[in-house]
Parts: C-alpha cells; sequence; structure tokens
C-alpha cells in the first residue's frame, strides 16, 4: 500500500472529498465544504516527495519536475480513485487529490433533475456541463453517459486528463482516452475522433480555442458533444465560448454556436441540512429563440428564455435554490450567499444570518 493510501483513507472515513498537502502545514480534507485538518504532523519537503514520487511512473514524476505540474489519477482498489494534481507553489511542491466515487451514481442516486434525461437522447449537439472546480461537473456527466450506456448502443468516445470514472460495456461500445498517456492533447484526440465513427465525444474540459473550434465543428457534423467549463450560468457560458475566439472570428463562432448548442447545465454545490452537500442546476434547452439570441449577440436574453420555459424543464439558478430552500434542503442563508438576486432571498433569512457576511 502506498504511504498516501493511509491519508486518503483517513479522509474517506471522515466523510472528505478533497485532501490537500502542502509544505510546512498538517494535511487537510474538505469535509462538508470546509477545510479540516486530519493530521497532527506538518509536511516536510523530504516527507512530501515520498508521498508523492511513490505513486507516479518515472516518466510522468520527470514530466512533473520539468513542467511543475501534472494531472493523474490514483486508485485505492476496493475503495476509491482519485484525480490528483501535483505542483509546485512558493513553499515547493503540493498537491490535492478529489475523490472519484467508486461506483457510478445514477440519475435517481443524485436527485439530478429530469430535463437532463432529455439531453441524454439527443442525437447531435453541443451539451456543456459548467460550474466551479469541485462543483461535481465530472460526477453529472459520468450519470448522463451511464444513463446512455444503459439504453442506447453507442460508440462513445472520452477525453479526459486524467480519466476519472471508468465505464464497463452494457449496451454501449466505451473508449476511454487519457491526455498524455493515450494523446498528445485534447485537440489531437478530438481530431482523431473525427475518424474513429463516434455518436458521441465527452470532453473533460473546453480548455482552448482550437478543443473549442474542433468540438463546435464535431457537434456541427452530426455528433453529439459533452464539455465543460468553469462559468457559472448559461449566459456567461455561451459568452466565454464566443469571447475565446479573436474578435475578426466571433461572428462566424455565434453561427456555429447558434446552430449546434443544445443544452447548458450550470451547476453549484450547497452545504445540505444537516450535513453533506446537494447540487443545484441552471438549465437551457433548445429553444425555438435560441438561435437567433446567439447569432445576434443578444446574450442577455437567454436569462429570458430560461425564465419562460419551466414547463419544458428549463430553471435558473436563483429558481432551483429557492427550491431547495422550500424543501428544507439548504439554508436560506447558503442559498443567499450563492443567489444572483440577493434580494429574491431576504425575506427568507432569520436575524443574524448576515452577520459578519459583507
Amino acid at each position: 500500500m502506498a504511504a498516501i493510501d493511509s491519508l486518503l483513507r483517513t479522509m474517506l472515513d471522515q466523510g472528505g472529498s478533497d485532501l490537500h498537502l502542502t509544505i510546512g502545514l498538517p494535511p487537510k480534507a474538505r469535509i462538508s465544504g470546509t477545510l479540516r485538518v486530519i493530521g497532527d504532523t506538518p509536511l516536510d519537503a523530504e516527507r512530501m516527495e515520498q508521498l508523492l514520487k511513490e505513486i507516479v511512473p518515472e516518466r510522468r514524476w520527470q514530466d512533473f519536475l520539468e513542467r511543475k505540474d501534472l494531472d493523474l489519477a490514483h486508485e485505492i482498489p476496493g475503495a476509491a480513485r482519485f484525480r490528483g494534481n501535483f505542483l509546485y507553489n512558493h513553499w515547493g511542491q503540493a498537491a490535492v487529490f478529489r475523490q472519484i466515487p467508486a461506483r457510478i451514481l445514477s440519475f435517481e442516486d443524485l436527485k439530478l433533475p429530469a430535463a437532463l434525461k432529455k439531453l441524454c437522447h439527443l442525437t447531435e449537439g453541443l451539451v456543456v456541463v459548467t460550474g466551479p472546480t469541485g462543483s461535481g461537473k465530472s460526477t453529472t456527466l459520468a450519470a448522463m453517459i451511464d444513463y446512455i450506456n444503459t439504453n442506447f448502443a453507442r460508440h462513445i468516445i472520452t477525453i479526459e486528463d486524467p480519466i476519472e470514472f471508468v465505464h464497463q460495456a452494457k449496451q454501449s461500445t466505451i473508449v476511454h482516452r487519457e491526455v498524455g498517456e493515450h494523446t498528445e492533447s485534447f485537440a489531437a484526440a478530438l481530431k482523431g475522433a473525427m475518424r474513429h465513427d463516434p455518436d458521441i465525444v465527452l470532453l473533460g474540459e473546453m480548455r482552448e480555442m482550437e478543443t473549442i473550434k474542433l468540438a463546435l465543428s464535431c457537434a456541427s457534423m452530426g455528433m453529439l458533444v459533452f464539455g465543460t467549463l468553469h462559468t457559472n450560468n448559461a449566459p456567461k457560458t455561451v459568452d466565454r465560448i464566443i469571447n475565446t475566439f479573436p474578435a475578426e472570428e466571433q461572428n462566424q463562432v455565434r453561427v456555429m454556436l447558434s446552430s449546434c448548442l443544445a443544452g447548458v447545465v450550470a451547476q453549484l454545490l450547497c452545504r445540505r441540512v444537516p450535513a453533506g452537500r446537494c447540487a443545484v442546476h441552471e438549465i437551457l434547452l433548445a429553444h425555438e429563440a435560441l438561435p437567433n439570441t446567439i447569432r445576434s449577440g443578444q446574450i442577455a436574453n437567454i436569462r429570458s428564455i430560461i425564465e419562460s420555459s419551466g414547463n419544458d424543464g428549463m430553471v435558473t439558478m436563483d429558481q432551483s435554490l429557492l427550491a431547495r430552500v422550500k424543501d428544507q434542503t439548504i439554508e436560506a442563508k447558503e442559498a443567499y450567499m450563492k443567489a444572483a438576486n440577493k434580494a429574491l432571498f431576504l425575506p427568507l433569512l432569520s436575524p443574524g444570518d448576515l452577520d459578519g457576511v459583507h
């Protein structure tokens, strides 16, 4: 057993989701959204290198020393998989490990909105799942891929850095490719995917302009493309995609995006009552007014489309937050802190809830 596994097991035993290792500090874990110390002894440089180097092949360790960053997956057989990120900071080497559930959670396990199943029934287009780091995007996408795998015969290619959830073939054929191990880059893997007859391509992250352009091309060619971005609502997601490109290309991108955007799912994690966390969503689906809204650059009008299409399964983030407060899943203060329209939640707050909040 690797030495780091004891720390990861301690984190799991305490219900944690992320392990943080920094020289000069004891190990910490994120438990119910809060960082807590889980070890008594601060880590020194020698101990840090021992913990990290043991779980990395020599070739990738040398790559880390040169590039100062490394993403990888680590597994404790029978317990859990973890997505690890090694980095350098002011004090030297550091790392963060995020738990990947050993079992792929279903729609029912995660209590995902039924509207997300509509996206799984599509055969073409671009679906973007967005949210800040640690908001559960990968877990939601894994549930969606598992639903497709269970119900449809599709050829699915996932391109990730690193591979997180490993799907066993059910009705579908699934090929997992890891950047750095099986392919040079997201863009190179996407170019290859165009020749591999996929029905569905899952992109772990749409990072660079070339990757986004290729994703739009694949979606326009009749593939269903799932990707992720670090935005927190549907309008910002559309803006982010367009603004990734230089000004002279943005009109062309608007046209491409307007013809292939099939949905945006923005996700946040909130503290659940009494413990744990739950996801809330903003959902944009295809709508007759959406293509022209994107082509004309009137991105702010996307909010109106969502607000007026609740019967179709669309919902704003504030509406989702309000529903979770009303069913007592989360506290009003938590919703207030996450909300865009904070005035909507002021009448629900208790005296003292905003003490110390600026």
